[in-house]
């Protein structure tokens, strides 16, 4: 039966028919591996946030007079690289988002905590905050 409000117990199924819990030790081992999950979903959009600012960021901008050479090879594969982590990362939280639909409450709290515990640790500092500006016109 699916549940459509919160529902706090150790009987739950996690986004495949075959991922139940009936035990107190399937259950943590759940909470354990969403909390992970959660972790290295903040991991893997640092990752992606700082590669899209490093392959933003060009120390040799190329002359006034080429503009059209601008990029090249290099600037496509850094796109797609930066596309590709786009789309794992957006998958991943996309099975976070199905595994909180299963609306038992420790597996949302299991998430948030490791959402939480991912931003702390890989989100934040003094480096944390980057900004990306694409700007197009390098004549300044």
């Amino acid at each position: 039966m699916m549940h459509m409000t919160f529902y706090w117990g150790k009987k739950v199924t996690l986004l495949f028919d075959s991922w139940r819990t009936d035990s107190w030790t399937s259950y943590g081992l759940s909470l354990l591996a969403v909390l992970i999950v959660s972790v290295f979903y903040q991991y893997m959009e640092d990752r992606r946030i700082r590669f899209k600012a490093l392959s933003v960021f060009n120390p040799s901008q190329p002359s006034v007079e080429s503009p059209l050479l601008a990029g090249g090879v290099k600037r496509s594969s850094a796109r797609f690289a930066s596309a590709l982590l786009f789309g794992v990362n957006s998958g991943i939280g996309y099975m976070l988002m199905l595994a909180v639909m299963s609306f038992n409450g420790g597996v949302f709290i299991a998430i948030v905590v490791g959402l939480t515990i991912g931003y702390l640790f890989f989100r934040t500092g003094d480096d944390g905050e980057l900004a990306v500006v694409d700007n197009p016109c390098a004549c300044a």
